[in-house]
């Protein structure tokens, strides 16, 4: 075999790998597209995987690949999510000048970002049902975790706040904002305004009670 010889084979092989992956990203993307869908028209308890899979047109076989489970695909739709928000969140904290202006941003952002998400994927749950609970340790939630906690931190310091444990308040945070912002998009109508008025009146009135870093 010729030097052109093996080229050419290193050329296709890279090419063939590259297709593998873009048809791996594609069912990666039809399935959560699918899944999206599926979620808002019967509501998550009431869909099954085999739902998810008709409506892809990919073989039972070849969903399995990806997931495991709808709980899997699930977590996966929440992670996209996630990453879509990272950089609306990393605005927030660009442009505020102390603690308060960012707790502030960064949960009208949230809400807001919940509002559209809520209405693109017409949520046809049953009313009050509830998502199942997902673990917070995948790589995208954590990073988000870690944002929030080290730009709090740098807030609090900025603007010449109190110290306190930034770890456990970023926790506090991002749970009201959660909960909150689950409840605001159950409402009708939705009142963004008033539910960011809430969570960050919650939190900004509970640091002052907050036990203070020991020095």
């Amino acid at each position: 075999m010729g030097p052109c010889e093996v080229m050419s084979d290193v050329v296709f092989d890279t090419q063939s790998a590259g297709t593998r992956e873009q048809t791996k990203q594609q069912n990666r993307q039809a399935i959560l597209d699918a899944a999206r869908e599926v979620f808002a028209e019967m509501g998550y308890q009431a869909a099954t995987v085999r739902d998810i899979i008709r409506r892809t047109g990919l073989s039972v076989g070849a969903f399995y690949n990806y997931y495991r489970s709808k709980e899997e695909v699930y977590e996966a739709l929440s992670d996209d999510g996630v990453r879509r928000f990272r950089p609306i969140l990393a605005a927030q904290y660009e442009t505020a000048s102390d603690f308060q202006t960012y707790i502030r941003g960064a949960i009208e952002a949230y809400f807001n970002f919940l509002v559209e998400e809520h209405r693109a994927e017409r949520v046809g749950h049953a009313p009050g049902e509830r998502h199942p609970h997902l673990r917070t340790e995948t790589p995208e939630m954590q990073a988000v975790f870690e944002q929030v906690r080290w730009s709090i931190s740098d807030a609090l310091g900025r603007g010449g706040g109190e110290a306190v444990d930034a770890d456990y308040l970023a926790a506090s945070c991002i749970a009201i904002a959660r909960e909150i912002g689950e409840r605001m998009v159950e409402r009708r109508p939705i009142d963004v305004p008033d539910a960011v008025e809430f969570a960050v009146q919650m939190i900004l009135g509970g640091i002052p009670a907050l036990p203070r870093l020991k020095t």
